[in-house]
């Protein structure tokens, strides 16, 4: 079984929850102090051992591809001041792997999505990240879930046990049998009520997808407004293939929501290593005052 070298990440929603910034910036684009989301979901794709690295965008997310294009006008300015440390900030933005492009111009769903990187991988497994889950492991998640490929050969998703109330948000693993941290799937509900959740398994935006996942795409009828779904190709092939789900060790932030933002900022803030301790600090200063 050959390693996986490839990642895929989706980034098409509107970001309408943090209107109106992303009126003129991708969410994916959004600041955690100086980095944006979407740079860490790469860095963990890359720490993971992945080399190459497309990026699917929606419309009007030419900022995305600006942010990892190299900008030699920039870089060339940074050398020539002697700053050298910005340069190399700057610079291992687009040095650490291949990364592509494509452009999603009509939005038609996450299984469409995932078509467009057909050609990229070709009979090759890969990962695919949704381009605002923002989500802190050591090991990175990503290679975690390439462990249990790995053991299994099979279409994996990471997943997490969340408590019952919450579980709406989600997409619920359906277990079919269980061995430890991994579990087999009969189905995914997706966003179920408390009443209707299988389990309390929650896919959090990690995935391992086989070659398989592009027919599968392409025989799944059109969900909820003519879009394809990445679900229901997966239900689909719970009973052709074979999925898993893989238990994932990690702090998973919400990114899609304002207070996980602000969760994220303030937790990576505090291990930041150039300010880190005075953060810290600043914040124990502050709960005296309220």
């Amino acid at each position: 079984m050959n390693p996986i070298t490839k990642a895929v990440i989706p980034c098409g929603g509107l970001g309408t929850r943090f209107l109106p910034i992303t009126k003129a910036v991708s969410k994916e684009i959004l600041p955690i102090v100086d980095t944006p989301v979407l740079a860490y979901i790469v860095d963990e794709a890359i720490d993971s051992g992945v080399t190459d690295i497309m990026i699917v965008l929606g419309k009007n997310k030419d900022d995305i591809k600006k942010y990892f294009t190299p900008g030699q006008e920039l870089e060339d300015k940074l050398l020539a001041a002697g700053k050298d440390e910005y340069y190399r900030l700057v610079n291992r933005i687009h040095t650490r792997a291949n990364i592509i492009f494509s452009c999603q111009e009509v939005p038609r769903g996450s299984g469409d999505a995932v078509l467009y990187a057909k050609g990229f991988t070709g009979d090759e497994a890969f990962v695919l990240s949704w381009g605002d889950d923002l989500i802190i492991g050591r090991p990175p998640v990503m290679k975690q879930l390439m462990d249990a490929y790995s053991r299994t050969g099979k279409t994996i998703l990471g997943v997490q046990r969340y408590p019952l109330a919450d579980i709406y948000k989600y997409g619920v693993a359906k277990v079919l049998s269980s061995e430890g941290a991994m579990h087999r799937l009969s189905g995914i509900v997706e966003k179920p009520t408390v009443e209707e959740a299988p389990s309390d398994l929650a896919s959090l935006g990690r995935y391992i997808l086989t070659k398989e996942v592009y027919a599968e795409i392409q025989k799944t009828a059109p969900g909820k407004n003519g879009e394809l779904q990445l679900t229901d190709t997966l239900n689909n092939m719970c009973k052709s293939h074979g999925v898993y789900a893989c238990e994932f060790t990690g702090r998973r932030y919400d990114m899609g929501d304002k207070l996980g933002a602000m969760q994220a900022a303030v937790e990576l803030s505090l291990s930041h290593p150039e300010f880190g301790e005075r953060f810290r600090a600043y914040l124990i200063g502050l709960s005296k005052t309220l």
